[in-house]
């Protein structure tokens, strides 16, 4: 697998396109610095105050500075609090420390947790969740070993997680950096005492930086960036955090051909916004998010000869599963997602596309899941929901 990424700045905004074998797999369109700094950035860490609590869902609203968060109450036994009211789990009045775990998404408010997350390139410190967990996307063998190699650190307080990055390099430089997270958590600790309500303990990098983390570097060849202030901030960011993809850094500087241009990138995103994907045999989907869910419906346009047959239709619901993992992950549709396949009279062959379906959802950085065919026959999956879908990004612009 040979990625590359690219950065470029349009209209203010910072877009990012991941690409995969020569295609785009993923776009994010971040806004501008100065008006992130306005708005939670996914991460940051706050003191904040108990609102308003709604025992009958089992929530509470926590003011972290102006901004009311949605905050899941189970969360209580294990959060730091630094200044507690009443003996009850969670009072209205109590002071914790919280973190963005989710974005504000259409009328909904942002969310926050008190299972603190540090991310590192290679593992991943979790407060409140003591578990010593690796990967699932890597092989049985390899997480088993791991994790007895980990055992040293379980404890009451926190859990610790391996990355997928965690394969590629030695296990001594992975334990490294599992201290440094457990130093910035016990950093934090001390801090949150003498700080005063509202505070922001804990600032998270601009999330077109963060992706550079997040982001498989399997493969890895290239980072290019059009714009010398864009490029400057990346370098700066990579020399302190990845300072070993520093070389695969490349400023883009031509004034006849520009970036989005080049690799064709307004059609890739206009392709993305639009109601309907062409497969590549003629058939087509229908892409419909909703307040609720997301619809996908599978037609069979021109693909299907007069003589239809189950295998005709196999062949197609196969290949739409294939196109809908990829516009998934390109659109970052999250949430619930119904799928309306071609209706097959075979159920060794809907089983056959419900495998092929879930191999290729594995294949998403982001947490997607194959649930089942409902009795109406519609497929029904949920992908983790964090940052905004595209559709939302470029409504805001």
């Amino acid at each position: 697998m040979e990625r590359k990424i690219l950065m470029m700045k349009e209209d203010r905004y910072t877009w990012t396109y991941f690409q995969e074998n020569g295609e785009i797999v993923e776009i994010h369109c971040h806004q501008p610095d100065t008006e992130k700094q306005t708005a939670p950035v996914l991460g940051n860490i706050y003191i904040g105050k108990v609102q308003n609590i709604a025992s009958n869902i089992g929530a509470a609203f926590i003011d972290i500075g102006g901004i009311n968060c949605y905050y899941d109450m189970s969360q209580a036994e294990h959060a730091i609090f630094t200044n507690k009211i009443g003996k009850k789990p969670l009072c209205i009045g109590d002071e914790l420390v919280v973190q963005i775990s989710r974005e504000a998404v259409k009328t909904k408010a942002p969310t926050v947790s008190s299972n603190l997350n540090f991310t590192g390139r290679y593992a991943v410190l979790t407060s409140g969740n003591t578990r010593i967990g690796v990967s699932s996307k890597l092989p049985k063998a390899t997480r088993e070993e791991y994790k007895k190699r980990l055992n040293d650190f379980a404890n009451e307080e926190y859990g610790i997680i391996l990355r997928t990055n965690a394969k590629s390099v030695p296990f001594h430089t992975v334990l490294e950096e599992i201290r440094q997270l457990q130093s910035r958590y016990e950093q934090l600790k001390k801090r949150a005492v003498y700080n005063t309500c509202f505070s922001c303990l804990e600032s998270a990098p601009q999330a077109y930086l963060t992706d550079l983390k997040n982001v498989y570097t399997d493969g890895l060849t290239e980072i290019v960036v059009e714009g010398k202030e864009l490029y400057t901030k990346v370098q700066e960011y990579l020399k302190s955090e990845l300072p070993e993809h520093s070389e695969k850094l490349r400023l883009y500087e031509d004034s006849m051909l520009s970036l989005a241009n080049l690799y064709n990138l307004h059609t890739v995103r206009e392709r993305a916004m639009n109601e309907r994907v062409w497969l590549k045999h003629g058939g087509y989907l229908v892409i419909q998010p909703t307040e609720a869910l997301t619809v996908v419906d599978v037609n069979s346009g021109k693909c299907v000869s007069k003589k239809k047959t189950d295998d005709a239709y196999l062949k197609l619901n196969l290949e739409a599963a294939d196109e809908i993992a990829k516009q998934l992950r390109l659109r970052n549709i999250s949430g619930i997602i119904l799928v309306d396949f071609v209706n097959m009279d075979s159920g060794e062959d809907m089983q056959q596309l419900l495998k092929d379906m879930r191999v290729k959802c594995a294949q998403d950085p982001v947490q997607t899941t194959v649930v089942d065919v409902t009795e109406l026959q519609l497929v029904e999956l949920t992908r983790k929901k964090v940052r905004k879908p595209l559709y939302e990004c470029w409504r805001e612009k």
